[in-house]
């Protein structure tokens, strides 16, 4: 397997968990907000996309007033099918990979790539089911968007969303991760742009 990401240290982003809930609100002309959740509905972190941008710049905040940044995840382009978001710890200042989008694919069935640190493909998402994901392109949030999350050709997490016409919700389970490959924050960075890009076909 190639090798993975790994957390450093025992920085707060670092999550250990195997199991969260991301959660998005409508979209409106201050920009998008989201929670990432226990599954008891707990928040813990808070997200934030700009309105107005030309090149999508998102924040992951600790705290709901965002007073203290995380995560940023930033693309790298100006309003790209095929932009690769560039993820950053920013209490560490420290490039932990990037997320590039595989545009002409992703009209029909969402993919993505994971890069590592040097832009080596490392990864792979993916939506569920081609014939299902073409019925979303048409019933939107009545059918949920599932994904799978590979490294080195081996399946590490699922992505399972939740039907609600008014709510886009999934859960991220990393429990079939058992050796420890993937980064939590490269998977919150995952959930949130799969709520915040992809979502907005929904």
């Amino acid at each position: 397997m190639a090798q993975a990401i790994q957390p450093v240290g025992q920085n707060p982003i670092a999550l250990v968990q195997n199991e969260y809930v991301a959660r998005r609100n409508f979209f409106n002309f201050l920009g998008v907000k989201c929670e990432i959740q226990t599954p008891q509905g707990q928040p813990f972190l808070f997200v934030h996309l700009k309105a107005f941008k030309w090149k999508e710049d998102i924040t992951v905040y600790a705290d709901v007033n965002r007073t203290q940044p995380l995560l940023s995840i930033k693309a790298r382009q100006i309003l790209d099918f095929s932009a690769a978001y560039d993820v950053v710890d920013v209490t560490m200042n420290q490039k932990l990979g990037a997320l590039r989008r595989k545009g002409l694919k992703s009209i029909l069935r969402d993919e993505w790539e994971i890069l590592d640190a040097n832009d080596q493909v490392v990864g792979l998402i993916q939506e569920d089911s081609m014939a299902l994901a073409l019925l979303r392109r048409f019933l939107a949030n009545f059918i949920p968007q599932n994904y799978t999350m590979t490294l080195g050709g081996q399946p590490v997490a699922l992505v399972r969303g939740t039907w609600n016409p008014f709510i886009v919700k999934h859960t991220m389970d990393l429990t079939g991760d058992t050796q420890g490959w993937v980064d939590r924050r490269l998977a919150v960075a995952t959930s949130v742009l799969l709520m915040t890009i992809e979502g907005k076909q929904g």
